[in-house]
């Protein structure tokens, strides 16, 4: 019997692998990767794919559903160029594409219309032109599309204008004519389109419209009868029913909106739960019961990480696939259901390699969590006090990561988000050991106020920017600072607070990294584990990159394009030349200031009275 079901599986086995394989016994799915590959110029070889491989599921940038099909197809950010290839339809199950702030170029393919379950299409900021296919309204699972910031042209097809079920439509910024239909998704904007919005206050240009109940039911088309009419009599007498079933839906679906607006349980209807994905878009609502259970009730035993934003506890789903749970503190005092899920959506908008995915998240009236996939390489802090120690070439790949993840945070998405807390405990590291940025956002989830002024300065001890600490005034340039520290963490495979202690120099550790650099001693600051195996030349590149970053003036310090570029060999000896000769105006603009090393030796000296957090990461998240 055992020999039989055996046999059976095999056979399935066979059965399923030949129907993902071409007549030439290749995947069908590998072939159309590699065609997609073809027609696009990747600087930084991304798309590092086998066109020999029998899988594409390890393939970077490809996500797979459990039953090994491509179903996300993610290069934000990565200096592509060239055409997005046709062949991409051959990805049948894909539901994710995400080519955002590249320079790809040409039109968009028609046979992009042919992915039944496209969920997320965002092709914003590259250099996209001709008109947009009317095939995009093919669609009917399609939530998310963002063609804003090109150079598309045309009008905006009119079944496009009818897809009801898109949550966001973005066509603004590119070259596009009238007349405009009436556009039908959730949210749309069509702003910076000199052609259609020349002043940006037509009404036509952006706005929320209502559920889309009201819009089918005032649509033309489908008030009228589908036969003709045999009599006027018989035509009224259907006019007048219809009409009033219309009255009776609008007036229930007014009760509803005022029940909503007045009532915010709501939110929270069993009947929606059974459609957790439809809110926003990929990110899936878990119910509470879900993540207790996966989370053992939030054993103690299963807490990854504890900081200012609560704890991370690693859980196991239904489905086998593993995730980091954070259950935010004061959950509810988070600001408001609406808040909270606007802010989720802008999180998860953010994507790129080198930043941690939002997977899902919870809500009810006293809880706020997220959950993210789980990395079982940790985070920096714990490798770099685990063994075996992480190589140099390993934490230059780390530092170069988490710079470009920072930049993107900064300069390439849209809201631009500020971290708040950059430091060694919150870049995590996937299966590669590629620096993944994490807790990016959250400040904002908590605090709900002004994203540059905050009441509550929220980040570590040795990683706060002196003007944040004295102010509560943060910008990019803050992170930029916390960057500086995370490099010199890297070198010395210590904590911020425990630089300089082997040398009396508590509370001073900037001025001593600085002191060890003049003297060229820099080998004292390499972490001993490494054992001599770096090259001097880019430790001292290094060093000088994190001492730029930590400069006490904000406006001294680069922006993380720079830092990346500098990282990457270019523009760093210019840069430091200028800061060197700018150093002593710098001294005498602070003669009547606290220096860097005075602030932080107040802190270092008593850094458990503060009531900034840190959140030190126990093992993998």
């Amino acid at each position: 019997m055992n020999a039989v079901l055996g046999y059976l599986t095999l056979f399935c086995f066979l059965a399923y692998a030949n129907a993902m394989l071409t007549p030439a016994g290749v995947n069908y799915e590998v072939q159309a990767l590699m065609e997609i590959k073809k027609v696009l110029n990747d600087p930084h070889n991304v798309l590092n794919w086998d066109e020999n491989a029998v899988d594409p599921c390890s393939w970077n940038m490809v996500t797979c559903s459990t039953d090994k099909f491509v179903i996300g197809l993610a290069s934000p950010s990565q200096s592509l160029s060239g055409k997005i290839s046709p062949y991409i339809h051959n990805l049948t199950h894909l539901e994710l594409v995400l080519l955002q702030s590249n320079n790809i170029s040409g039109s968009i393919p028609l046979e992009l219309g042919m992915l039944p379950k496209l969920k997320t299409i965002d092709l914003s900021d590259n250099k996209l032109t001709g008109e947009i296919p009317s095939s995009l309204a093919q669609l009917k699972s399609l939530q998310y599309l963002r063609l804003n910031n090109n150079s598309l042209t045309g009008a905006v097809p009119v079944d496009l204008a009818n897809m009801t079920q898109l949550s966001l439509m973005d066509l603004s910024f590119n070259n596009l004519s009238g007349p405009v239909p009436r556009l039908l998704a959730k949210t749309f904007n069509i702003l910076g389109n000199p052609m259609i919005c020349a002043t940006g206050k037509e009404a036509e240009c952006n706005g929320t419209t209502p559920m889309p109940l009201s819009f089918s039911l005032n649509n033309p088309q489908d008030t009228q009868p589908s036969g003709k009419s045999k009599t006027h009599k018989f035509a009224f007498a259907f006019g007048t029913s219809l009409g009033c079933i219309c009255l009776l839906i609008a007036g229930f679906g007014f009760f509803l909106w005022w029940r909503q607006k007045h009532n915010k349980q709501i939110f929270f209807d069993s009947n929606e739960q059974h459609h957790e994905e439809v809110c926003l878009g990929n990110l899936r609502r878990f119910q509470f019961k879900e993540l207790q259970g996966a989370t053992n009730n939030f054993s103690s035993k299963n807490i990854l990480g504890k900081g200012g934003f609560g704890h991370v506890y690693k859980g196991r789903l239904h489905d086998g696939n593993i995730v980091a749970v954070k259950r935010l503190k004061d959950g509810n005092a988070a600001g408001g259901d609406k808040q909270f899920q606007t802010e989720v959506a802008l999180i998860s908008l953010a994507v790129h390699r080198n930043l941690l995915r939002l997977y899902g998240f919870c809500m009810t009236p006293t809880e706020r969590l997220l959950v993210y996939p789980y990395m079982s390489n940790g985070s920096v802090a714990s490798r770099l006090k685990a063994k075996p120690t992480l190589d140099w070439s390993t934490r230059k790949s780390i530092a170069l990561g988490a710079a470009r993840g920072l930049l993107y945070l900064h300069e390439q998405c849209d809201p631009k988000i500020i971290h708040r807390d950059v430091k060694a405990a919150n870049i995590l590291l996937d299966d590669y050991c590629e620096a993944v940025v994490g807790d990016f956002g959250l400040a904002k989830l908590l605090d709900h106020h002004d994203s540059h002024v905050t009441t509550a300065v929220r980040g570590t001890v040795g990683h706060i920017a002196p003007e944040y600490l004295s102010t509560g005034q943060s910008s990019d340039k803050t992170d930029v600072f916390g960057f500086g520290i995370l490099l010199l963490e890297l070198i010395t495979g210590q904590r911020a607070l425990e630089f300089g202690k082997a040398a009396n120099q508590k509370g001073a550790m900037l001025d001593w990294v600085k002191k060890i650099h003049q003297e060229k001693k820099l080998d004292m600051l390499v972490d001993k584990d490494m054992k001599n195996n770096y090259d001097r030349i880019e430790l001292e590149e290094m060093v000088q990159v994190a001492l730029l970053c930590t400069q006490y003036h904000p406006s001294q310090r680069p922006r993380m394009s720079e830092v990346v570029r500098m990282l990457e060999g270019d523009g760093l000896a210019e840069k430091w030349e200028a800061s060197q000769r700018a150093e002593p105006n710098t001294r005498c603009s602070r003669a009547n200031e606290f220096s860097s090393s005075e602030r932080y030796s107040d802190l270092t000296e008593n850094d458990s009275s503060l009531l900034v957090q840190a959140m030190e990461l126990s093992g993998p998240r």
